[in-house]
């Protein structure tokens, strides 16, 4: 529902002919454009605002709230201003300037991104002009503080791949060559009575019963016992999860804990070590014994050894964010970038975090040695633990339906707290829980992507599983059983400009990238081919029905070919 007439101002600001159109930054520049809606999405309201954005100046246009986005419309045709905001992204609506306010466009809104970008609109300054799109933004944006559902219960789009049937436990299992003589698959937390937050069906040692795994819960943080991620299927060795012991001040121990650790070591008939590796930093991990928690002493597990990771918890990675958010949005202070983006430190958790995955495969893959990570809790160092060294280690992980089934496993099921730490639907933006741990995760994807270019493949569910050509990386070679090792070294780790800095347009690369062209260039021109053999299959059909030995489809041949550059 867009406006048919230019709408007249009364503040001087607002019809200062000074005022320029923003330049297209990802936003499309089609005449006419409507508010785009998915099915279940409708208007709420919309008003006559001033974009002020902090390249090129203010832009007269509408702001259209829906209950999925906010979405602006220039007032201008040649070009046409158009943006959308997903009111998910939103972390923050503040009100800017009052009634009585001075200066040219100082009464408005002022909104915080959770995606490293702030917005701006300036409103006509009358009494109230902004209360009711101040309070619709606000009651859609954070549906959950407005007792509303989130818009992903009310998206009515039907695609033809259903997502939910990605991940199977029991066919991942199997897969992985499970249950096996030393593996059982145990269904004591079938009615997730064992812990709330650990998946239905796990993975335990053969030669353990459900006493034995009742015993070890209650000397693990939330009962998250260690339960098997991933199976090698050369050596046997596996990589376990959990969270940390309950030793606490006293330094309790726990004789089951010890002995189904001792059982793990002896599932892969290998005389070394079981290797633990606690995600924190070592003194964190002291520290935690104030509360109750604390680590795997090697006195009381003699047939361990505990590795400290280094990994800052939760609060250290959500600073570390506002820092970078701060020196790529809106301005990037060129002479002194590199010891700007140094003072964040964001580059270096992501090299302790890729460090940390690599010494897990390499233990595995290398040394045929069982693991147990854990951190705290285990639901988020360990997560991007255990998910990065299963994609180094297993092929299957770096197609996209691999992909898929591994953040289902490894993040989803394992209870990594999604809604908490991006603050889905909520209006706290200052809650302590809030951390980009998942970002941190598909940012060490990228570095590896970035790294080794001919093993990857990109991803994500049920729309991406129903284009799959639009989505599938040409130079992704299938290799089975090649562990694939990024390097973690700073010299070779970079800044993920076109996440962090798209919405800079003093920074990010005007030209699309060469070989993306390209890309697409020979897939449309695959396609048809593709189109073409089928018509001539139809067209001989007769000939071909008449042959004694009939070749693959035409489609099965050609995505057997691999795409040359």
């Amino acid at each position: 529902m867009a406006a048919s007439s230019t709408p007249k101002y009364n503040s001087h600001s607002l019809e200062n002919p000074s005022i320029r159109r923003a330049p297209r930054d990802g936003v499309n520049q089609e005449n006419d454009v409507e508010v785009p809606c998915l099915p279940g999405e409708f208007i709420v309201t919309e008003k006559d605002v001033i974009y002020m954005c902090p390249f090129n100046g203010p832009v007269k246009g509408i702001i259209h709230v829906t209950n999925y986005k906010l979405f602006f419309k220039g007032e201008e045709t040649e070009p046409l201003v158009t943006f959308s905001v997903p009111l998910g992204v939103i972390a923050r609506i503040e009100k800017m300037g009052g009634a009585s306010s001075r200066g040219e466009n100082s009464y408005g809104l002022d909104i915080t991104c959770k995606d490293m970008r702030n917005l701006r609109f300036a409103l006509k300054q009358e009494v109230h002009s902004r209360k009711q799109i101040f309070e619709d933004l606000t009651k859609y944006a954070f549906p959950l503080s407005h007792n509303l559902p989130l818009f992903a219960f009310q998206n009515e789009e039907k695609f033809p791949e259903n997502g939910w049937s990605v991940y199977d436990p029991i066919n991942e299992f199997r897969r992985q060559g499970l249950p096996s003589e030393q593996w059982r698959v145990t269904f004591i937390n079938k009615n997730y009575e064992l812990c709330d937050t650990y998946p239905q069906f796990l993975v335990v040692p053969y030669n353990t019963n459900e006493d034995d795994l009742r015993k070890v819960a209650t000397f693990r943080s939330r009962n998250r016992i260690p339960v098997l991620s991933w199976l090698h299927s050369d050596n046997q060795s596996v990589i376990m999860r959990c969270s940390q012991p309950l030793v606490g001040m006293s330094g309790k121990r726990n004789k089951d804990d010890e002995r189904y650790l001792d059982i793990i070591r002896e599932t892969n008939g290998q005389t070394s070590k079981l290797t633990i590796y606690d995600a924190r930093p070592s003194v964190n991990a002291v520290a935690n014994k104030a509360t109750g928690g604390g680590y795997e002493s090697e006195d009381a597990y003699q047939n361990a050894e505990l590795v400290f990771l280094d990994i800052h918890n939760i609060h250290v990675m959500r600073e570390s964010l506002k820092k970078l958010k701060d020196i790529v949005y809106p301005n990037v202070e060129e002479s002194h970038w590199l010891s700007s983006l140094e003072s964040t430190h964001w580059l270096e958790h992501i090299k302790l975090v890729l460090t940390g995955a690599i010494q897990v495969a390499d233990k595995v893959a290398s040394g045929k040695s069982s693991v147990v990570v854990h951190c705290s809790d285990g639901w988020d160092r360990t997560a991007q633990l255990t998910s990065l060294a299963m994609l180094m280690l297993d092929s299957y992980y770096r197609t996209i339906i691999g992909f898929e089934v591994l953040v289902q496993k490894e993040w989803i099921s394992f209870g990594h707290k999604f809604s908490s730490r991006i603050g889905h639907g909520d209006k706290n933006h200052a809650d302590a829980d809030r951390s980009p741990i998942f970002l941190q995760f598909i940012d060490c994807v990228w570095q590896m992507s970035k790294q080794k270019v001919r093993e990857r493949t990109q991803t994500l569910w049920s729309l991406i599983n129903s284009e799959k050509s639009k989505h599938t990386n040409p130079f992704y070679s299938k290799e089975v059983n090649r562990v694939l090792y990024p390097v973690a070294s700073m010299r070779h780790l970079e800044l993920w400009v076109n996440y962090y800095i798209r919405w800079n347009t003093r920074i990010r690369l005007q030209q699309p990238n060469p070989v993306e062209q390209r890309y697409m260039e020979l897939l449309a021109l695959r396609d048809d081919y593709v189109r073409r053999l089928e018509e001539l299959q139809v067209t001989n059909s007769p000939k071909l029905n008449s042959t004694s030995t009939s070749p693959s489809s035409p489609s099965q041949l050609m995505s057997q070919l691999q795409t040359p550059f």
